[in-house]
């Protein structure tokens, strides 16, 4: 089932990136013998959309399925189903030889920049090969002076380009993946946990990086990332992902101020509290998540909710606006306040209604 949480920007104008109910199911066995065969859920029905100059940053714990979602979008994953539609056009059903202008279009910056980047060439010629993929450059003098502006754009000197991959610090070579990243002149770019192997302070350098391109060139991304931290510093928007699902989407302010999923609010409670002394209540999940090759009934998320009552085991909850532009997938929502499990004896519920 399609849930619809499009939106438009301020300005009227639709989404630069939909994703309707996306699906990727990995097959691990067939099935012999009349037997069924066995998939990991990996990805089981995900919608989101991204304006231009915005952030979506989509977070949840390791193994939910945020990097699947990211590289089913760039169809390194061909996906199971559903709708990718950017700018308007639907590219999840192109074939490969008509997907060249889209892939202009999307750039992506991985998390390890060494791996990324082939030992074997230098720079110049990293930067160089998607702008003569796309066929952008008009002669070998534009295509330098492309080069060029693309180390002025990640602030590296111009001199560097002549330099080998190795040869660079691991933030050095994230500013180089950056720029491969912009070399197509993309309208948006997927980060996946693009800033999770480097040092604080280099972090912290490529996040102003980030959010300085976004202003300068109007980008949008999909910031992928477990960093709730850096996630409040530099979002619009939030998405939590939890086995596969979307189990709430909402502005950050909104988010990091009254989350209204148990499951938010337990990845919340982690996260580092930046004013020394400052009272938070750790609230620590029982048991472990799930397999995703056989998810549990009902709410996927039922098994470890403290708040867990007898619909949650065997109906799904679907997104749904519980306040503006807070969508939410949860049980809780829509039992009265006084039959809540949320309420403790005086009435006052642990989550906002």
């Amino acid at each position: 089932m399609i849930i619809s949480i499009e939106g438009t920007s301020e300005a009227g104008k639709p989404p630069i990136l939909e994703v309707k109910d996306l699906k990727k199911h990995f097959l691990i066995k067939a099935g012999l013998f009349g037997s069924h065969p066995s998939y990991v859920y990996a990805v089981d029905g995900v919608s989101l959309y991204i304006h231009k100059g915005e952030t979506l940053s989509l977070v949840g714990e390791s193994g939910c399925g945020k990097s699947t979602v990211g590289k089913a979008l760039l169809r390194l994953f061909e996906p199971t189903a559903g709708q990718v539609i950017l700018d308007g056009q639907r590219i999840d059903n192109l074939p490969a030889s008509q997907l060249r202008p889209f892939r202009r279009r999307v750039g992506v910056v991985f998390q390890d920049p060494f791996s990324s980047l082939n030992p074997r060439m230098r720079v110049k010629d990293l930067l160089a090969e998607p702008i003569r993929n796309f066929k952008l450059a008009k002669d070998a003098s534009d295509l330098d002076e492309r080069v060029g502006k693309l180390m002025d754009l990640v602030r590296l000197p111009r001199d560097a380009m002549n330099r080998w991959p190795h040869e660079f610090s691991g933030g050095q070579r994230q500013r180089i993946c950056i720029a491969r990243a912009l070399a197509g002149e993309p309208d948006l770019i997927i980060c996946d946990e693009a800033v999770s192997a480097l040092d604080v302070s280099v972090k912290a350098q490529i996040i102003n990086l980030l959010q300085d391109l976004q202003s300068e060139l109007g980008l949008a991304l999909l910031f992928i990332s477990h960093d709730l931290a850096i996630v409040e510093h530099m979002t619009h928007r939030v998405a939590v992902m939890y086995l596969g699902k979307i189990v709430e989407t909402a502005p950050r302010r909104s988010l990091f101020a009254t989350p209204l999923h148990p499951y938010t609010e337990a990845l919340l409670s982690a996260a580092p509290i930046p004013e020394p002394g400052a009272g938070r209540q750790r609230i620590v999940l029982q048991g472990d998540v799930p397999s995703p090759i056989n998810p549990p009934a009902g709410c996927r998320f039922h098994t470890r909710c403290p708040y867990v009552f007898d619909r949650c085991r065997s109906d799904e909850p679907l997104l749904k606006e519980r306040a503006p532009r807070q969508w939410v997938a949860c049980h809780l929502r829509d039992v009265p306040q006084t039959a809540s499990p949320l309420a403790p004896a005086d009435g006052r519920g642990l989550l906002p209604h």
